[in-house]
């Protein structure tokens, strides 16, 4: 999949790597958030996740952004459901084209 020519395709992608080399970071933490509609979409991602991810993911942006951390929080989540929603319509589109 193209990731990078979809909407958060690159935070992703950070994700993904930070994940495989084993960092916990904002992008792998988001990855594990949305690790099952991920998963679903083919992308291979561990099974076991951090306990807490959404709080673990809070309390780096809030140590990092203060009170503008659920702000950024927000944006992270939005910027996630944007990419899944646009893998799932890419995803859609080829399989409606392999049977054409």
């Amino acid at each position: 999949m193209e990731m990078e020519n979809l909407p958060g395709g690159s935070l992703i992608r950070d994700g993904l790597a930070d994940l495989a080399a084993g960092r916990e970071t904002e992008a792998s933490l988001l990855v594990m958030i949305g690790a099952p509609r991920l998963r679903r979409l083919g992308f291979e991602i561990p099974a076991e996740s951090p306990p807490f991810v959404e709080h673990r993911l809070y309390e780096r942006l809030r140590a990092i952004h203060g009170d503008a951390a659920h702000s950024h929080y927000n944006a992270l989540v939005r910027r996630l459901v944007s990419f899944e929603s646009a893998a799932e319509q890419l995803s859609r589109r080829r399989g409606a084209g392999a049977g054409a």
